[in-house]
């Protein structure tokens, strides 16, 4: 990867740190820090035995290709130095996602759910594809 622009963004006022690949044209998380939020461990050691834990269950499930794509990238710590932190692209870490019992991560499933079911439909009967296309989106007033 070339030119990895690292950045932090915020979910409920924790940070997640965050890598973006020009080159790919994809955002990488860090998933520990994605973990940590979801299942609100108070230490960065919780959440790393947490997604150690995760990473041999999601084994045991047959996984295998999603763990073997996750990336480790160079990542600013807290301490102010860099260390190699396992990133997912989106749709891997959507996947994790799905592996987490949290209800934090519920509203993540259900939207999942509600898309996945979105693209049955659409295959069984593509028109349907168009007309959501045409469905009129809520804007936020400026």
């Amino acid at each position: 990867m070339s030119e990895i622009k690292n950045d932090i963004q915020l979910f409920e006022d924790k940070k997640i740190r965050t890598a973006w690949d020009p080159a790919r044209v994809e955002w990488y998380f860090s998933v520990v820090d994605v973990v940590a939020v979801l299942t609100d461990q108070p230490t960065q050691r919780g959440a790393s035995n947490y997604w150690a834990k995760l990473k041999q269950r999601l084994k045991q499930e047959g996984a295998d290709q999603l763990l073997t794509n996750c990336q480790q990238l160079k990542m600013l710590s807290a301490d102010g130095k860099r260390y190699l932190t396992d990133v997912a692209d989106t749709e891997q870490l959507l996947r994790i996602i799905q592996s987490i019992p949290s209800p934090k991560a519920e509203p993540f499933k259900l939207w999942l759910a509600q898309v996945g079911r979105e693209r049955i439909e659409e295959t069984i009967d593509p028109e349907q594809a168009i007309d959501r296309a045409l469905e009129p989106r809520w804007v936020p007033r400026s």
